[in-house]
């Protein structure tokens, strides 16, 4: 399976590409930094530099073609500005779910926040900024032709993966690690589970398998 992540050099995103690398697939890592294409490259990916705040629908949909999956695990990053949370954030994984329909790649599975849809409308506070890009671009994959997931980690942590999570709905809240968000991102890709389904994520008491099988 060929899965392009756009994001490719963020923490979640490198541990992603080695899981799906190991299992035997063609990760593709999509990076704004020509600099970071040695570190998608240790990861087991094919680096692709592109940058999706310049990018135009048919650019990105020319590096999708053929993949059979794609992955928004981009983000502008801790200190970037409301902007860029826009730009990025919001704008980035509309631009991917949009080149996807073009490209007639069916999957895509986006790396949201928890609470997303909670946002204070009313304010000019940069994390209610972030808040409001990820349930605005939720939305607008929710809404396309894709066969979409929607992850919403709680806080992120980089402690090692524990391989038990706790998914729903809405969940009272909790972090965490990156490593396994990741694995849960390779199951729901290598297995088609949670299919046009949103859900809040944890640490938790159930196996990543078992713990999905519940959204079914």
């Amino acid at each position: 399976m060929r899965v392009v992540i756009a994001g490719g050099h963020g923490k979640i995103a490198l541990i992603l590409e080695r899981l799906l690398a190991d299992a035997g697939h063609e990760p593709v890592g999509l990076i704004r930094n020509p600099d970071h294409a040695d570190d998608i490259a240790a990861a087991g990916a094919v680096p692709v530099v592109l940058d999706l705040e310049a990018a135009s629908v048919d650019e990105v949909a020319a590096v999708l073609a053929g993949a059979d999956a794609a992955v928004f695990a981009a983000g502008a990053g801790p200190g970037s500005t409301a902007e860029r949370k826009l730009t990025v954030d919001r704008d980035g994984a509309i631009l991917l779910s949009a080149a996807a329909e073009r490209a007639g790649v069916a999957r895509i599975v986006i790396v949201s926040a928890m609470r997303a849809d909670d946002f204070d409308p009313d304010s000019d506070d940069v994390f209610q900024i972030y808040l409001r890009a990820k349930s605005e671009a939720d939305a607008a994959v929710r809404a396309s032709s894709l066969d979409w997931t929607v992850v919403r980690p709680g806080s992120l942590t980089d402690a090692p993966a524990t391989g038990l999570v706790a998914v729903g709905a809405r969940l009272p809240g909790g972090s965490i690690s990156r490593a396994d968000v990741a694995a849960v991102v390779a199951a729901v890709l290598t297995t088609g589970a949670a299919s046009r389904t949103q859900f809040d994520l944890t640490a938790g008491d159930e196996s990543v398998a078992a713990a999905l099988a519940t959204l079914d």
